[in-house]
C-alpha cells in the first residue's frame, strides 16, 4: 500500500478521512501484539503543506506569561527532589533582552529573571558541574551580540562567570547562537557545545570544557571544532543525547546532522536525517527518553507548525538510521526553540513536558501523553495519581 500511494499520489484526496489514511500509514508503528515496528527506508511518506494543516492540533495544557520581546528558546531545570518545583528558563532574544524564568504553570518568577542581556539566543541547563568542591547545577546562554556565554548557578540564577566568556575568539563569524551542554559519564567532565549564526563548510560548531574554579566562578577551554555546514542558511538548535553520547544540530534547509558528543571519539559525520517533508526550515531539536536507549528525537517544522518525530535508537541494522514515527500539529507559531523533560513532572504532565517557543513572546506547555497518543511510547512509569 505504501508503494501505490507514493507511485500515484493523484489517489490522495484532502479529504479529512483521506488525511486520516494517509498519516496512519506514514506513522505505522504498533502492531496487533503492541510491537513497535517502524517505517522502511524505503517507505517515507512526504505530507504536502495542505496535508500537515490538516492534522489535528494539540492544545498545550498551559501557555506561559509573555516576554517583553521575542521569545526564542527554552530549557528545563528538573528539581531534584520535587519535579513539580522545576523551572523552564526561556530566552528573550532583543539587544535588551534577558532569561525569563517560569514556574511549571508558565507564570514569570520575577525575582530569577536576568535581564538585560544582549540578545540572548538559545539556552541549556546542566547539572552537577563541580565549582570549587560543590556539586553546581547551571543554565547556559549564548549572549549573541557580545560574542559570549553567559554561566548561571541554579536554581538561584546568580552570575558565575565574571560577565562573559568569550567564544570563537579569532574568528571572522564570532556571534554564538545555539548552544547544548554535555556531560561526560566517564569523567564527569562538562562540555558546551556552541553553534554561530555563520560559519565555515566545516568546524561549524565549536566545543568548550567548561571548568569551576577556586573562586566560585566558571571558566571555559577550546576542546575542538567540528560539524558540517550546508551553506543554505544557518545553525541554531543543538541538542545532545545524554545516555548515548550523540550530539544533533539542524543545519536549517538541509537535514539533521549527528555526531559523537565526546571529542575523543573524532569529528565523522554519523547520520544525516530529516532531509525532506520540511516546509523550510528544520529548527528547534528535542529528545524524548522511554529508557536510557530508546526514545524519539523532534525536530521543528517551523513554517509549518509542526514537530517531525524520529525514532531516536535506530534499526538494529544501522544505529544512525532514524525514521520518521509521527508528526504532530501544535498551536505554537513558527517554533524554533524547544526542549523536553523525560520525568513524570506532576498531575498535568505524568509522562514528561514539552515545551515549545512560539512567536507570539510565549511559551507553550504540552504533556507527552497528548503527544505520543497511541502510536508514541512513554517512560515506564506509573502515571501521578490526579487529586
Amino acid at each position: 500500500m505504501f508503494k501505490i500511494f507514493q507511485s500515484n499520489p493523484s489517489i490522495l484526496t484532502n479529504t479529512p478521512r483521506a488525511l486520516f489514511l494517509l498519516v496512519f500509514l506514514s506513522q505505522i508503528m504498533i502492531s496487533c501484539s503492541g510491537v513497535q515496528r517502524e517505517i522502511g527506508a524505503n517507505e517515507q511518506i512526504v505530507l504536502s503543506d495542505e496535508q500537515k494543516k490538516q492534522i489535528k492540533k494539540l492544545t498545550p495544557v498551559f501557555i506561559s506569561d509573555t516576554v517583553p520581546n521575542d521569545s526564542d528558546d527554552p530549557a528545563i531545570w528538573i528539581h531534584p527532589e520535587d519535579p513539580s518545583l522545576s523551572l523552564i528558563i526561556g530566552t528573550d532574544k532583543k539587544t535588551n533582552g534577558g532569561l525569563y524564568v517560569f514556574n511549571i504553570k508558565g507564570e514569570i518568577i520575577p525575582s530569577k529573571t536576568v535581564a538585560p542581556l544582549d540578545r540572548p539566543n538559545n539556552v541549556d541547563v546542566g547539572y552537577g558541574l563541580e565549582i570549587n568542591g560543590i556539586s553546581t547545577d547551571i543554565a547556559v546562554t549564548t549572549e549573541r551580540n557580545t560574542g559570549k556565554i553567559r554561566v548561571f548557578a541554579l536554581p538561584s540564577m546568580e552570575a558565575i562567570d565574571n560577565g562573559g566568556i568569550k567564544v570563537f575568539e579569532g574568528e571572522e563569524h564570532q556571534s554564538p547562537m545555539g548552544i547544548a551542554l554535555y556531560k561526560d559519564p566517564n569523567n564527569a567532565k562538562m562540555y558546551a557545545i556552541v553553534g554561530r549564526k555563520d560559519g565555515p563548510e566545516d568546524g561549524y560548531l565549536w566545543q568548550y570544557e567548561l571548568l569551576g574554579t577556586e573562586t566560585g566562578s566558571v571558566e571555559a577551554t577550546f576542546i575542538r571544532a567540528f560539524g558540517k555546514y550546508s551553506g543554505k542558511k544557518e545553525i541554531e538548535a543543538i541538542a545532545v543525547d545524554k545516555y548515548l553520547g550523540y550530539v544533533y544540530y539542524s543545519d536549517e534547509q538541509y537535514g539533521v546532522r549527528k555526531y559523537h558528543a565526546d571529542p575523543n571519539m573524532g569529528n565523522e559525520e554519523l547520520a544525516l536525517f530529516a532531509t525532506e517533508g520540511f516546509t523550510a526550515d528544520q529548527e528547534g531539536i528535542s529528545i524524548y527518553y522511554v529508557n536510557e536507549t530508546q526514545g524519539y528525537i523532534l525536530v521543528s517544522d517551523q513554517q509549518a507548525n509542526c514537530f517531525h518525530i524520529f525514532t531516536r535508537e535506530g534499526t538494529k541494522e544501522n544505529p544512525h538510521e532514524h525514521h520518521l514515527a509521527k508528526i504532530i500539529h501544535t498551536s505554537t507559531l513558527e517554533s524554533d526553540g524547544s526542549e523536553m523533560a523525560s520525568v513524570a513532572i506532576n498531575p498535568h504532565f505524568p509522562y514528561g513536558l514539552f515545551v515549545a517557543m512560539s512567536t507570539d513572546k510565549t511559551f507553550h506547555y504540552y504533556s507527552w501523553e497528548d503527544i505520543a497518543g497511541s502510536e508514541l511510547r512513554m517512560i515506564p512509569t506509573q502515571p501521578v495519581v490526579k487529586n
